[in-house]
């Protein structure tokens, strides 16, 4: 962690666990949203190690991210609070954010972050991995966001494009998994 990491009292948008509202994801207005999924395989063992994976910050190193977090450093899954420091490849900032929602059901896991001050966007991402009833496992992507200020709207669409690239290298990184 950096010695002097960012607030974690405020996060930068109000709908905390809209991504994982139930009945479905809970986009706010001003927001644009995000909901891909991809079948990861089939079976309960799959589904244990997607989980395992994804809950130890495993999507975001799959596609390419540094993350520091005290989780990783303490070997055990994510917890709500938890604060993480993502470094993009070629993003001259670090990103903050945190774990805002855990979800740990039978068939249903993951989790959603929250973005904090100093994160290009404002907004939430969540990563599950659900076990359908016919044994199909999927990893699913949910996220609203919108630029966190005035300098990123005049960039939004170089952002944009970025978190696209980024939701297409997530819903990659737990094919071998």
């Amino acid at each position: 962690m950096p010695a002097h990491p960012p607030s974690t009292s405020a996060l930068t948008y109000a709908a905390v666990g809209a991504t994982l509202a139930a009945g479905g994801m809970a986009v706010p207005a001003g927001f644009q949203a995000i909901d891909r999924e991809v079948v990861l395989g089939s079976g309960r063992e799959l589904f244990a190690r997607a989980v395992d994976t994804t809950m130890r910050w495993g999507v975001q190193r799959g596609a390419g991210i540094r993350v520091r977090s005290l989780s990783l450093d303490e070997g055990r899954p994510l917890a709500v609070g938890d604060l993480a420091i993502l470094r993009i490849p070629l993003w001259p900032r670090d990103v903050p954010c945190r774990v805002v929602v855990v979800i740990d059901e039978p068939d249903r896991a993951g989790f959603a972050y929250g973005t904090l001050p100093g994160h290009p966007e404002s907004g939430e991402e969540a990563f599950l991995i659900e076990l359908r009833p016919d044994g199909t496992v999927v990893q699913r992507i949910r996220a609203f966001s919108r630029p966190a200020n005035a300098f990123f709207r005049l960039g939004y669409p170089v952002l944009a494009l970025l978190q696209r690239r980024y939701t297409d290298r997530y819903l990659r990184s737990l094919r071998a998994v």
